[in-house]
């Protein structure tokens, strides 16, 4: 009997963020850095993985494909270079994601609400999170 496929979130995280970072976003992982004197570049993105699930694809109960959600946050010194941001991550995730030994679909876009602004922070920033379903199977 073959080794069942345990599905891993951390791979296809890194896909995402790798395929950001081709598109040339800064990209920072669950939150920006809190370090004195961090000083944040004028636009940027924000990944937040889900752990995901695992799911059936069998009778059998062989939960070897992965289905996730990841957010991003886009974030500008102004409306606009949010949106631009937005439009990177829209581009830089048309396609299937490179993840060894599995097979993925292309990342399906789930949108997300009207750019805001966030006051709590000096100067003031805009951002607007739009989340992506990410799935994939054992190749």
């Amino acid at each position: 009997m073959a080794t069942p496929v345990t599905p891993d979130v951390l791979p296809h995280m890194d896909a995402v963020k790798a395929a950001l970072e081709a598109a040339g976003l800064t990209v920072y992982l669950g939150g920006v850095p809190t370090a004195s004197g961090w000083t944040a570049p004028d636009k940027y993105a924000v990944l937040y993985p889900d752990p995901g699930r695992a799911v059936r694809d069998s009778l059998a109960d062989e939960r070897a494909s992965l289905d996730t959600t990841m957010q991003i946050t886009c974030v500008g010194g102004d409306v606009e270079r949010a949106l631009w941001v937005a439009g990177r991550v829209r581009r830089a995730l048309a396609a299937p994601l490179t993840v060894a030994g599995r097979i993925c679909w292309p990342p399906e876009d789930l949108g997300g609400p009207p750019v805001q602004r966030d006051d709590d922070v000096s100067p003031p920033v805009y951002f607007v999170p739009v989340q992506y379903r990410i799935c994939s199977s054992p190749a």
